[in-house]
């Protein structure tokens, strides 16, 4: 079922509403409640991932031969 059949279902319910009273109703309800899980599922994946991440610093290429000459860090030779 596409979605605009299933609007089209949901529509004519909307006009028994009364006029001075605006809700959510059940379809936001349904909107909130698919945003929630789809967030949850996302951050379950999100903590799944970072949990493999075996993350060492390399370092710097100059900072190994400039630490081998004994020439301070930073300085250039010219």
């Amino acid at each position: 079922m596409y979605a605009t059949q299933a609007l089209t279902h949901v529509v004519p319910l909307a006009a028994e509403l009364d006029k001075n009273k605006v809700t959510p109703g059940v379809l936001g309800f349904l909107v909130f409640a698919a945003l929630a899980v789809g967030v949850w599922q996302l951050m379950k994946s999100m903590n799944r991932h970072m949990g493999r991440v075996n993350f060492e610093e390399a370092p710097e290429p100059g900072a190994a031969s400039a630490a081998e000459s004994g020439a301070p860090r930073g300085s250039a030779e010219k």
